[in-house]
């Protein structure tokens, strides 16, 4: 007998989300088709039967794919079919990871899978929050033991207003975008970008989202428990208690010696000196033990780092636990770049540099909700020897995108719009030094290097990372510590790593990620107050070296202006098959770009031939006006007269009654092919042409009271008429 399909509705913002299982992916170890309005996704999630041997890490991997059919596009390329995931695609991916990653048993080694795949889209409603809730019905359902479910939100600000997941086309008015995933032990994840946003309006957002989010978990929890699979069992792993014993007493005193180490090359290499010694002594008796002596000694590590915090509220580097290590900034640190900074917190260290373009250096994005060009760009770089390792430099992966994203988003509500900055602006950062924190350090960078470029953004913007160790009951239940500006150890021995970017005036970036089932919004809220100290810190450091951008580009950043011409006018800039305007870019030497609003950029390196291009634009588009003035040139001679070019493609007529205030027998004993001229506009007849006089510049000229004769009209060329 056929299973008919399972439905559940999940609230989420004025229409409900809807999902089924049973109907598509029934081989899956969980699958859910989930419905918003009419955009589509298939969440699946499959699992690894057993481990693999030897294998001491859990192997979860997120894809989040979009096929171009969901919105009746082909892809484009030569292949025709969807490659390697666009940067949407892996940010999506990256988020369902972190949202879901921290609800796994610790001993759980098996590879786990989960797929998202948009099979329709409405072009209205994002795929993101979607991604999420079919991410933890497809994993509740399956035989993971996963320790779900999840809820998931995003919450919009418009007009002083909280809307729950606004649609694409409210997000772009919205000054908040936070994307908050949690269960019923509190929040997960926290991804969000905002315009300098109030510590007060970002903590209402996520009460709002924690209520919405138990709610969410409530609705899902019948619809799972009538559809589970029966869940594999989680293997313990085996320990030997007298080899524990044995390493806990030779080594926890050369840990607890080492923990307090403040420099990061000392302690790891003390790490791996403490860990090759144990092995050389308990080998022999425990023959083929050395992934568990390295698991203990990590684990004694993280005791003892732990409990320096908790008992004696101190760091491994000797800082208390709202300290942020010491800071150095330098501006204008490379020659030929258009802006540059050295940014140094401890030991981590990030080379911002800003690259200026024009508009030709936009980045074309090709999203399901349509084409569009972005003009801000910021690429972040690992590389290898910022952590001392040998290894070779690949392109960006998973981690370098999102770091990049997260600064990205932080310095993006500072960035003047394109009509008072027109340039193209890059951003690059690449980590020379890394110990915690060089997303962050990212931001500072990117801020000081927009600074020493003359970029006129709205203020500085610093960004400080916080750790958090929450006490297990062997620790002692009640105890809670903050941590400011976290070191590499501490985010991996700590409960959360939590990134807080902003100006004095508020957040412009947020993003929280843990390994606990959930974090209280009480503890959110110390430390979004803690983080804005660290950050008035780092912010007071930075200004002490500039405090406002440059008053002018550098010299080798191109020179750029912007005219707006009427729509209408863009054919005659452009002219037949574009002459007119490679013309312009051809005699001046400069760039000239024509957007469909009527937006005219003119770039190049030398200023003359921006200036060049831009009178010979204005030129073209510009209307000859009776009574005016203009410079021109002679560009043919008839015997009723001559045309001049009074402006590029434009000419009038200086009938031969107007060349003198004496009567001219011949139109070439006054003026011949060439001549530049000053003439004045006398007339603009019914038929558009344009009629000249030089005789209304010359003393004791009289003004005719009619205009001449239709007689002597009707002999002008009909091509030339206007």
């Amino acid at each position: 007998m056929e299973i008919l399909p399972r439905q559940v509705k999940i609230g989420f913002g004025n229409s409900p989300l809807i999902a089924e299982t049973g109907h598509m992916a029934k081989q899956a170890s969980g699958s859910v088709l989930v419905r918003v309005g009419e955009t589509v996704l298939l969440v699946t999630a499959a699992i690894a039967s057993e481990k693999k041997e030897g294998q001491d890490f859990f192997p979860l991997t997120v894809d989040y794919r979009e096929r171009t059919y969901a919105a009746g596009k082909i892809p484009g390329g030569f292949f025709k079919r969807e490659t390697r995931p666009r940067e949407k695609e892996i940010l999506t991916s990256r988020l369902v990871d972190r949202a879901i990653r921290p609800l796994f048993p610790e001993t759980f080694l098996n590879a786990v899978q989960v797929n998202a795949i948009v099979l329709s889209t409405d072009q209205s409603n994002d795929t993101d929050i979607p991604s999420l809730l079919g991410a933890s019905l497809a994993l509740s359902l399956s035989q993971a033991p996963f320790n779900g479910p999840i809820g998931a939100v995003r919450i919009g600000l418009i007009q002083n207003q909280f809307v729950v997941n606004p649609t694409l086309e409210e997000q772009k008015t919205s000054i908040l975008d936070l994307v908050v995933a949690g269960n019923k032990k509190g929040l997960l994840m926290v991804e969000s970008g905002a315009n300098e946003l109030s510590e007060e309006k970002m903590i209402e957002a996520l009460t709002l989202a924690q209520e919405i989010i138990q709610k969410q978990c409530q609705e899902q929890e019948n619809f799972i428990a009538q559809n589970v699979k029966e869940k594999m069992a989680v293997e313990e792993i085996a320990v030997h208690p007298e080899l524990v014993a044995l390493v806990n007493k030779e080594a926890r005193p050369k840990v607890i010696e080492n923990v307090r180490t403040p420099d990061k090359a000392k302690r790891e290499n003390a790490f791996e000196e403490i860990k090759g010694e144990m092995i050389r002594l308990f080998s022999e008796k425990f023959p083929d033990q050395e992934s568990e002596i390295g698991r203990e000694i990590e684990k004694i590590f993280s005791e003892e780092m732990r409990s320096l915090v908790l008992k004696e509220k101190k760091r491994t580097d000797g800082r208390k636990l709202n300290e942020v290590r010491p800071i150095t900034c330098e501006v204008g640190v490379l020659p030929r770049t258009h802006g540059s900074s050295l940014f140094t917190r401890g030991q981590t260290q990030a080379l911002a540099t800003v690259t200026l373009g024009t508009p030709d250096d936009k980045q074309i994005m090709d999203d399901l909700e349509g084409e569009y060009k972005e003009r801000f760009l910021l690429h972040y770089n690992f590389p290898g020897f910022a952590t001392g390792e040998a290894k070779g430099d690949r392109s960006p992966g998973r981690r370098e995108i999102g770091h990049g994203a997260l600064a990205r988003r932080a310095l993006l509500p500072l960035i003047p719009p394109e009509e008072e900055f027109p340039y193209t602006l890059r951003i690059v950062s690449d980590i020379l030094e890394s110990n915690g924190s060089s997303s962050m350090a990212s931001v500072c960078g990117g801020s000081l290097a927009l600074f020493d470029a003359g970029v006129p953004i709205k203020s500085p913007c610093a960004g400080i990372a916080m750790g958090l160790i929450i006490a297990s009951p062997a620790e002692g239940e009640s105890e809670v510590a903050i941590l400011s500006d976290i070191m590499g150890m501490e985010d991996h021995f700590g409960d959360m790593d939590f990134k807080v970017a902003g100006t004095k005036d508020g957040i412009t970036a947020l993003q929280m990620d843990i390994k606990i089932e959930g974090v209280s919004l009480e503890v959110i809220k110390k430390a979004v107050a803690q983080a804005r100290e660290g950050r008035l810190h780092i912010l007071e450091h930075m200004n002490r070296l500039i405090t406002s951008p440059r008053s002018s580009l550098s010299t080798f950043a191109p020179k750029m202006t912007v005219i707006n011409i009427p729509v209408e006018k863009i054919g005659a800039l452009i002219g037949p098959g574009g002459k007119n305007i490679r013309r312009i870019i051809e005699e001046s030497g400069a760039e000239v770009n024509v957007d469909d609003d009527g937006k005219v950029f003119i770039s190049g390196i030398d200023s003359a031939k921006v200036d060049m291009a831009k009178n010979m634009v204005e030129g073209v588009v510009a209307e000859v006006e009776v009574g005016k003035t203009y410079k021109g040139k002679v560009t043919r001679l008839m015997n009723f007269g001559a045309f001049v070019e009074v402006l590029p493609g434009k000419e009038g007529l200086v009938h031969i009654s107007q060349l003198a205030n004496e009567r001219v027998e011949r139109v070439e004993d006054v003026l011949k092919e060439g001549d530049e001229i000053t003439v004045k506009c006398i007339e603009i007849d019914q038929q558009g042409r344009v009629n000249l006089s030089l005789k209304a510049l010359l003393a004791g000229y009289v003004p005719e009271s009619r205009p001449p004769r239709s007689s002597e009209r009707s002999r002008e060329p009909r091509r030339f008429r206007h």
